[in-house]
């Protein structure tokens, strides 16, 4: 390659991978360790996309097992003669089904449960099955009066096929025990498990009522399935118009997919998160690596080596680094996305079938190197600028010149890398711009704050402070001191480590309720205006306080601001449900009125003024003095929005979106709701079985068994948050471990120094030791603070809901994360301590 000590300008590219081989040998090890930090972010992210490519595969495949029919019309009002025509019309062949909720009364056992009543007629499903035990049990129970019973309810109260079920005024036999149904998660049947009965027995049972909410869907099987699209949308005015939904085989692929975009949204920003741990690894690593090749690149350049040569020795190293990293990230990937259908199976429709998606194998290997090339680069460009005087120089001594433009558009790349990628998982250019932005905030505060520690260190550490600490604190803002990269690095990553813990905290307890011995926990519904008394007295006669007694009025919005369903074409949502509404002279402890005047009662003739939930009315798009006509059975009435309330409704109340006052829907059909405190379960059972028997049209629902159910759904919600936010949090540690790892090779020649001038292990040991702690403590203090800011944002403008840090959790990963960055500087330098002067120097000089 050099020809009588005369550089060859053509250097050929084979002799440059032989170099970066032989370069390479010495640090491999430390190589590996440096892009280690990014191979569990590479893993996140395949088992995601490999999940994702799986799932969207078995959702197209199983779409119709998931409808059950080819087509689906769902209405929750009643049916006008005009639409039951059209109806009769449809479909080679037609089921009917109604659904709605009421209690169960088990005879055998005594006990009653709340269930998502299912009333079937026909042969529905026509594609799938309803699995029941025994297998024929779907097949023959709409031939008399028989039920199916959902699997959780049967263990529950230790039913057995053959026993009876009490509905409404009917008694059911059990035909079958229901194990899964067209479109049925696991989560589902825990939280509203199904009983099926017949429908031509529901109007005998007599549990439809004034205010009963029903939903009536309607399947049809095509013998040519291929018009069904085209139906649809000629159909589509007058679904609308008349409260209908139309669901598709395609358009249930389309819903179902949608649904899952936000989990593996979630999943993909867990594992983004993740990477973006990793770059931080790899730039400060690798930072660190071409400041200790200072001097073997200087004197290559001596021996006639081109700049651009000596750049792509490194270059070659990064890239088969990064690549060794993305190959292990992979296929640890491709394990991974085998245990995510077991995570996730109680919340999915489908049967899911894993197998390797190279799709998403590719996709990893490429972010891989992309990341690693990419973060290793402007520590990589300053190669070029390497003088072959460094050789004789001090290698802390840098020339004066202009900024590399290069740099700049390597900056510029990796900005738009992390807007882009994070745009692929958030969807909107505000949360994208929000997060992007959020995380150049963070890198900026981290940096300004190193430089004036430094500045403070280097100004206010007294001359009479004992040798020991001077020498310790010296160290942060000596040449070749590690405080603005151990500051960005260990920051960065107690940043990201803490608000995950945080953002899973906020998630858990967002959906908490109260359950103090104050508060109701067990509500009853449906109660007619003729059982009010009668329930009152039942309830006080097993000594129960009726707790909240409130009527509640269906209604639908008839026309905001003289503009009708047909006319407003911005707002249709606001005229298509029904809305729960009620009437009261008082405002209650969870309501407190934000703009606007209350009004709790109005004389006849005067102009009624409501209040309105602030939220629904920003949905609904009106404001204070707007104008409301709803549509009350039948009946027009007038009315001005008076007020807007901010509600808090995760109190254990009735809580209503619209509220009347007094004097005006007193004679409107009504329905009541109790509210009472049940001290015992075994109270509770007498209670609802007297309920069940004496009332049989109202429903109960135990808030404890709900809490029950609640807890054992969010410890599976919760265990797939810290499943991914796993790999976050351990790639946190591990760019922890390296970027204080890497340093230590800085402070190798300073602490050679000191033992040959005859300082003891012991003194080098605590020197190193105030520095990293002084490091750590820094670094993890101010990222602590940023993690609490961006948590209590997110708190706040995403989840909407309080956030207060735990004092005793956000003290011990303050802690770990000190103690981490002390043991691990202290203890990797060792190695250095234990070995004599003489022979680190020779080995420094090889």
């Amino acid at each position: 390659m050099f020809k009588n000590n005369v550089p060859n300008p053509h250097i050929q590219f084979s002799w440059l991978f032989k170099m970066a081989w032989r370069d390479s040998r010495k640090n491999r090890s430390r190589l590996l360790l440096f892009i280690s930090s990014i191979v569990l972010g590479i893993a996140a992210l395949v088992a995601v996309y490999a999940f994702k490519d799986n799932l969207q595969r078995d959702i197209d495949g199983q779409a119709k097992e998931l409808t059950g029919a080819d087509l689906v019309l769902e209405s929750r009002k009643g049916v006008t003669k005009a639409m039951q025509k059209i109806l009769d019309t449809l479909g080679d062949e037609r089921s009917q089904e109604k659904t709605f909720a009421s209690m169960i009364y088990f005879q055998k056992s005594g006990g009653s449960r709340l269930v998502q009543m299912k009333a079937l007629q026909g042969n529905y499903p026509y594609y799938g099955t309803i699995e029941t035990i025994p297998v024929g049990a779907a097949k023959t129970f709409q031939r008399g009066k028989s039920a199916l019973v959902d699997q959780t309810l049967m263990l529950q109260f230790d039913a057995k096929v053959g026993d009876s079920i009490k509905v409404g005024d009917l008694t059911f036999k059990i035909a079958g025990t229901l194990t899964k149904a067209p479109g049925q998660t696991g989560i589902s049947s825990s939280v509203a498990p199904t009983v099926y009965i017949p429908l031509q027995f529901l109007d005998q049972t007599n549990l439809i009522k004034t205010g009963s909410r029903i939903s009536s869907k309607f399947y049809y099987r095509y013998n040519n399935p291929a018009g069904v699209e085209a139906l649809v949308k000629k159909l589509e005015p007058k679904l609308e118009k008349e409260g209908f939904d139309a669901d598709t085989v395609e358009s249930r692929k389309e819903q179902t997919g949608r649904s899952f975009k936000d989990v593996n949204r979630f999943l993909a920003l867990s594992g983004f998160i993740a990477l973006l741990l990793g770059c931080v690894g790899v730039g400060s690593a690798i930072h660190v690596y071409i400041q200790e090749k200072l001097n073997a690149i200087a004197t290559l350049r001596c021996l006639g080596l081109k700049s651009k040569d000596a750049f792509l020795i490194y270059l070659i190293q990064i890239f088969f680094i990064g690549l060794t990293a993305s190959l292990i990230g992979a296929v640890l990937g491709t394990g991974i996305q085998f245990l995510l259908p077991l995570v996730l199976k109680d919340f999915l429709p489908v049967e899911i079938t894993m197998r390797i998606s190279w799709l998403a194998v590719g996709q990893g290997i490429l972010l891989g190197l992309i990341i690693s090339i990419l973060f290793a680069l402007p520590s990589l460009l300053s190669v070029r600028k390497i003088s072959p005087l460094n050789a004789i120089r001090a290698s802390f001594e840098k020339s004066a010149g202009r900024r590399d433009p290069l740099n700049w558009l390597v900056y510029l790349l990796m900005g738009a890398f992390v807007l882009g990628f994070t745009y692929l998982q958030m969807k909107t250019w505000v949360q994208t711009f929000a997060f992007t932005l959020s995380i150049a905030f963070a890198f900026v505060v981290l940096i300004i704050l190193s430089k004036v520690l430094m500045f403070l260190v280097r100004k206010l550490i007294p001359n009479s402070s004992s040798y020991l600490w001077r020498q310790g604190f010296a160290n942060l803002y000596r040449p070749n001191n590690q405080t603005l990269m151990l500051t960005v690095s260990i920051g960065l990553s107690t940043a990201f480590i803490c608000t995950l813990f945080f953002v899973q905290g906020i998630l858990m307890n967002r959906v908490s309720l109260s359950s103090g011995n104050n508060q109701p926990n067990m509500v009853l519904f449906d109660i007619q205006n003729t059982q009010t008394q009668g329930l009152d007295s039942l309830t006080k006669s097993f000594k129960l306080p009726l707790m909240n007694q409130v009527p509640v009025i269906t209604m639908r919005i008839e026309e905001i601001n003289g503009k009708k369903a047909g006319t407003d074409s911005t707002n249709r949502g606001a005229f298509r449900n029904e809305i729960r509404a009620t009437y009261q002279d008082t405002l209650t402890a969870a309501e407190k009125i934000t703009a606007g005047k209350w009004t709790g009662k109005v004389n006849p003739n005067e102009t009624i003024y409501i209040s309105l939930d602030q939220s629904f009315a920003k949905r609904i798009k009106v404001g204070v003095n707007d104008k409301i006509v709803f549509n009350v059975q039948g009946m027009l009435i007038n009315t001005v929005v008076g007020s807007l309330r901010e509600v808090n409704w995760s109190r254990m109340q009735t809580n209503f979106r619209v509220v009347f006052p007094t004097g005006v829907l007193e004679d409107a059909p009504q329905f009541h709701v109790l509210m009472t405190r049940v001290p015992s379960s075994e109270v509770s059972a007498k209670f609802q079985g007297s309920v069940v028997q004496k009332f049989p049209n109202v429903s109960v629902i135990d808030l404890d068994l709900v809490l029950k159910l609640l807890d054992e759904l969010l410890s599976k919600i919760g265990f797939v948050i810290r499943f991914m936010a796993g790999f976050s949090m351990a790639t946190g540690w591990i760019v922890l471990i390296s970027a204080v790892l890497t340093s230590k090779n800085q402070r190798i020649k300073e602490s050679i120094l000191l033992r040959t001038l005859g300082a003891s292990r012991k003194q080098i040991l605590r020197i190193n030791a105030i520095e990293y702690f002084f490091l750590g403590t820094f670094a993890a203090a101010v990222g602590l603070i940023l993690s609490i800011a961006g948590s209590w944002a997110l708190a706040k403008f995403s989840f909407d809901a309080a956030f207060i840090p735990p004092l005793l959790p956000t003290l011990l990963l303050f802690g770990s994360v000190v103690l981490l960055v002390v043991a691990t500087g202290v203890l990797s330098s060792r190695s250095v301590l234990n070995q004599p002067p003489l022979k680190i120097l020779r080995n420094e000089g090889n």
